[in-house]
């Protein structure tokens, strides 16, 4: 079994903040199409991750906005992908509690429907950890340091990412995502209606 390479959860981060409230022009927009939050979720960890796997359907992968896996920019593909029990190449994590939860971790939520919908990033986390205070990134609702306690949903999840396994065989090529850069951080404090 290959060893999990670490996961550099600040350039995670740096990348959601960076782009929270724009689009990496190297990345197709999803919103008009059903949504572009696990594919700015996605962005965000291969940011911190540098691999993709390219395995058709059941990878995750971006080539471009007609060439990726379902679990790129899929809610329920991307749990699957990111908790999946064999050492493929790409990002790998675990269902998680609050407890285990860090910067670079995901969210996801269940709204109205029987699927969850929507994937943010955590980008801070306070000590204890509450829905109060852990601030999420996301687009469709384009938010950085959002509480998730603001989210009115029916049912949520967490996935803590351990690492990645590393890319066998000859480098695949795809665009990466631009460097991560220090966060923006707005000189007025963002409040979240209640």
């Amino acid at each position: 079994m290959p060893e999990l390479m670490p996961y550099d959860r600040q350039a995670a981060v740096w990348y959601a903040h960076r782009w929270a409230y724009s689009r990496n022009p190297r990345f197709y927009d999803f919103e008009e199409i059903g949504g572009d939050c696990t594919n700015f979720a996605s962005q965000c960890l291969y940011a911190g991750t540098g691999v993709m796997n390219y395995t058709p359907t059941f990878g995750w992968y971006y080539i471009n906005g007609n060439d990726k896996a379902p679990a790129w920019t899929g809610v329920p593909y991307f749990f699957n992908f990111m908790t999946r029990e064999e050492a493929s190449p790409g990002p790998v994590g675990l269902e998680a509690n609050p407890e285990m939860l860090l910067p670079g971790d995901f969210v996801q939520l269940r709204f109205t429907n029987d699927r969850y919908g929507h994937t943010p990033i955590i980008v801070e986390i306070g000590d204890p950890p509450t829905l109060g205070n852990i601030l999420v990134a996301a687009h469709s609702q384009d938010a950085d340091y959002r509480p998730l306690d603001t989210y009115h949903y029916q049912e949520i999840r967490f996935i803590h990412i351990l690492g990645a396994y590393p890319q066998q065989g000859p480098p695949q090529v795809s665009p990466p995502p631009e460097e991560p850069k220090p966060p923006f951080l707005p000189p007025w404090p963002i409040f979240w209606p209640t």
